[in-house]
């Protein structure tokens, strides 16, 4: 088995550059209101901020995790027949 990016071929650079470039990316994607909206908002504001924030990031986490199970468990079904 070879490993396609044993060279600085085109595509590993790209590669590269684009693992490099994401964290600014991810960085960047901060709205200006938003910030504002939570430094002038008191305690309650952000406590309301951050469990929202939960509220929106738990259902799609375990749809993900339940779909990763699943197909964990049914991994075999098809080598089977």
């Amino acid at each position: 088995m070879t490993h396609r990016c044993t060279k600085l071929t085109p595509l590993c650079l790209m590669a590269l550059a684009a693992i490099l470039v994401m964290p600014s990316l991810a960085a960047a994607q901060g709205c200006a209101l938003c910030v504002t909206q939570a430094a002038q908002g008191g305690h309650r504001f952000i406590d309301a901020l951050r469990s929202g924030i939960l509220v929106l990031v738990f259902p799609p986490m375990a749809i993900s995790i339940a779909l990763i199970y699943i197909s964990w468990r049914k991994r075999n079904k098809f080598r089977e027949r």
